[in-house]
């Protein structure tokens, strides 16, 4: 017998003992087990569960609501495909990802209404609607038509609709009871494919048939020909891997920062219930505040920087057909 048999030996003879020392039959589950309903779902025991972070960025079927109340999300038929079944129900993410949406056009539409009421009264705008204009002309400006190039202005709806839906989905992660739908990979992997589309669509349209030389390597013709023959096939290859990459970390960037901010805060108030100390809870609340309103310059800060490197995107693909 080897030592790692021995040791797991002793193990499974350990463990009915330390269950029966514990007043507990060997067979009776705990009641906080977590167990697996018929459709795979993780579902809590009669407890429930005291997580007050992990719900802002985890997703589920259910939407935590005040006084301990959930709201079930009706859930669909499966479809199924060959062998796979695929659940197409809506989640609590996806419901985040409407209300981010719905949030848009209640914040901005009212706005741009009174922005050319007050325009065409007095001359200029004021109120709530000034500080729109200038959140919108500063991403036109300074983020779209800076990287995008010459005649950009087809982009500034795509600049402002990314900017604006994925800062309102960051900030519903801060609200109580809410989510963080960008701390899902899946949505900011759509998001960034939705990009890469887009790119790809201009590349196309503005430099024709000559797209295929972002795709293919073409060498400078002062490059001997039996250089040609081993770089064309690898620089190829680069170039292919080129066109995921952007795409890919855009996607990995927005959903690690947004899901690393209330892990740190999950971390943080982790510490008050380990150590059971008020020197150490009292440290552990202010820096939870502190990491808090750091969260809100993030949920801004992302949304600029997903939305400037898509269009440093465009431009680049534009610029080459000049």
């Amino acid at each position: 017998m080897t030592f790692r048999s021995l040791v797991l030996a002793l193990a499974c003879m350990a463990a009915p003992a330390a269950m029966y020392a514990q007043g507990a039959a060997p067979n009776a589950a705990p009641a906080h087990q977590i167990h697996v309903g018929p459709r795979g779902d993780r579902l809590m025991g009669a407890q429930g569960s005291a997580d007050i972070i992990m719900p802002h960025i985890t997703d589920s079927h259910t939407i935590e609501l005040p006084f301990g109340h959930a709201w079930e999300i009706p859930r669909w038929k499966p479809v199924r495909v060959g062998s796979v079944e695929i659940d197409f129900s809506i989640t609590k993410h996806v419901v985040m990802l409407f209300v981010a949406a719905i949030l848009c056009m209640v914040v901005l539409i009212p706005a741009a209404i009174a922005h050319e009421r007050h325009t065409t009264a007095r001359g200029s705008p004021k109120g709530f609607a000034t500080g729109i204009e200038a959140v919108v002309l500063y991403i036109r400006n300074d983020v779209v038509l800076a990287n995008v190039g010459p005649h950009g202005n087809a982009f500034v709806p795509f600049g402002l609709t990314l900017f604006f839906f994925i800062l309102f989905a960051n900030l519903l992660g801060l609200v109580p009871y809410g989510s963080t739908a960008t701390g899902n990979i899946s949505v900011t992997g759509m998001l960034a494919i939705i990009t890469f589309v887009v790119v790809e669509a201009t590349g196309i349209k503005t430099q024709g048939w000559r797209y295929l030389r972002t795709i293919f390597y073409v060498p400078p013709k002062e490059i001997p020909f039996v250089m040609k023959l081993f770089m064309v096939p690898i620089m190829t290859v680069v170039e292919i891997i080129g066109k995921f990459t952007k795409p890919f970390a855009l996607a990995v960037r927005l959903f690690a920062n947004m899901t690393a901010g209330h892990v740190v805060l999950l971390a943080l108030i982790s510490l008050i219930f380990t150590f059971a100390s008020y020197w150490v809870g009292i440290p552990s609340v202010l820096m939870g505040v502190g990491s808090s309103l750091l969260e809100i310059f993030v949920a801004f800060l992302q949304a600029y920087i997903f939305t400037i490197l898509s269009c440093v995107f465009i431009g680049l693909i534009r610029s080459e057909a000049h």
